[in-house]
């Protein structure tokens, strides 16, 4: 569309004359969308954003303000670190959690929520809590349990 509206045709004619020609070329042919309905949005006002996230397979929690993303990492924090193997990795999330909400309150932006570090012992208890008892494996009907190891402490100074 590098030609210009001459002063002598309207715009209607001009642009209908535009979309008559891309037609004839086929320009339309082939688009994304095609023979679906137009979107109705029916979702409020945002409908393109949700639907935008939804094409993109993000949440909506992309768009919110850091604050609240930070408050809701630490409500999410206990189901977060309950698939990590070690204390010292769930000590390691907490030190990063904590890490961030620090720069945040250093410099805050988006609606002033109350959010502070999180207590790392508190969280690697309510870890532990979570996890299942480990439990010996049983002995084989007919044996005898292997004798259980004293400590190397208890073995050199002969005390059981």
């Amino acid at each position: 569309m590098t030609e210009r509206k001459p002063p002598e045709v309207s715009f209607e004619s001009w642009i209908d004359k535009q979309i008559r020609e891309a037609q004839e070329r086929g320009d339309f042919e082939d688009l994304p969308g095609a023979g679906k309905p137009l979107p109705r949005g029916d979702e409020g006002e945002a409908w393109w954003i949700k639907g935008y996230l939804r094409r993109e397979g993000l949440s909506g929690e992309a768009l919110l303000p850091p604050s609240l993303r930070l408050r809701k990492e630490v409500q999410r924090l206990p189901e977060t670190v309950s698939g990590l193997p070690t204390e010292r990795a769930v000590r390691d999330a907490v030190a990063e959690l904590n890490r961030r909400i620090a720069e945040h309150l250093r410099a805050p932006s988006g609606p002033p929520v109350v959010i502070g570090p999180v207590d790392a012992e508190e969280v690697v208890r309510g870890w532990r809590d979570a996890r299942p008892v480990p439990t010996a494996p049983a002995a084989a009907p007919g044996t005898e349990p292997a004798p259980t190891r004293a400590p190397w402490w208890r073995r050199v100074l002969g005390r059981r």
